[in-house]
């Protein structure tokens, strides 16, 4: 059976996306640096691997979206047009300037966030940015978390990279190794989680992320863990589920909010329920403000947490619901 899990009798859990991505440029030092100061209860890493097996934190298997690659090396790209991170070594990534996301067209992926053109800003490794959390919780007296995400742990596997016992290793290097340390591993791949607990022996809280079949995010069925027969699987060794927003709170044609079913089964199998992502400059109108929406994870969907892109705002609006 999984350890037992601690995060259910916590207070509402404030995860920073990807560090305070609604102000800094995504997985930046810079961002987790900001992230921590606002207080967070967890930082996420996404994680992938370079050609020389370094871990670096990133979203996506390539660079495009959120560095100047395809102007650095305009003859790195594969078929597809995108520059896998794979396929460079640590050195060419650092020598990149990390930027906000934009979208296919080089536009800003969400308009209003901080200047595309600052040249100041760098792809971390998972070690720096280990080692900052780390730092900043011994500077500050406080015990901020890391969220880790293994991306995609098949592709890895069938380029001939371990990724997620690249990162249990870095991990351990670290000292983070149990079950109450404050680390959540976390992955859409049903059969990396239950390698990582079963044949690889991690004793830290893993975290079942829940996307939809046709984002093609993972071989795992997100339909089946979404019924009685899928949490129970997933509960045989996770601690928690990350489902995406929409399955937990469905806004409906005629602006109607219903609560769905998910996030209760969850809690009634000992799981503790994360949601992704809440953006205060992305919200649904039908979820109104954003004091509005936080109440309405708290007190209808009752979730124990949620991702978000600003987790000031969001502590804000806790302040005083959980003595915060």
């Amino acid at each position: 059976m999984a350890p037992a899990s601690t995060e259910t009798t916590q207070e509402f859990i404030v995860i920073a996306h990807r560090g305070a991505s609604g102000y800094l440029p995504e997985h930046t030092l810079e961002g987790a640096a900001m992230a921590h100061a606002m207080g967070a209860d967890y930082i996420e890493q996404d994680v992938v691997l370079t050609r020389d097996d370094a871990l670096i934190v990133l979203h996506d298997l390539y660079l495009d979206a959120v560095t100047d690659v395809a102007e650095r090396f305009p003859d790195r790209r594969r078929a597809d047009g995108r520059h896998y991170a794979i396929d460079f070594s640590l050195e060419e990534i650092r020598s990149l300037r990390a930027h906000e996301r934009t979208d296919a067209d080089g536009e800003p992926a969400l308009p209003g966030r901080f200047p595309r053109e600052s040249p100041i800003f760098r792809v971390p490794t998972l070690e720096e940015e280990i080692r900052l959390i780390q730092g900043l919780n011994r500077s500050t007296g406080r015990n901020v978390g890391l969220y880790i995400e293994p991306k995609a742990p098949a592709w890895h596997q069938a380029a001939g990279k371990d990724l997620v016992a690249a990162v249990l290793a870095l991990l351990a290097d670290r000292g983070l190794t149990r079950a109450d340390d404050k680390v959540l591993l976390q992955s859409f791949d049903f059969d990396a989680l239950l390698r990582a607990r079963n044949e690889l022996g991690s004793e830290l809280r893993l975290v079942q992320l829940i996307g939809e079949n046709d984002w093609l995010e993972s071989p795992t069925d997100f339909e089946f863990l979404q019924t009685e027969a899928g949490l129970r699987a997933v509960a045989g060794f996770a601690q928690g589920i990350g489902p995406w927003l929409p399955q937990v709170i469905e806004i409906k044609d005629d602006g109607v909010v219903d609560i769905s079913e998910l996030t209760a089964l969850a809690q009634r199998l000992g799981l503790f329920v994360h949601a992704y992502t809440l953006r205060a400059d992305q919200l649904p109108p039908a979820l109104g403000s954003l004091p509005e929406a936080v109440r309405l994870l708290v007190e209808e969907a009752r979730l124990d947490g949620v991702f978000t892109d600003h987790p000031d705002q969001v502590i804000r609006c806790l302040a005083g619901r959980h003595g915060r």
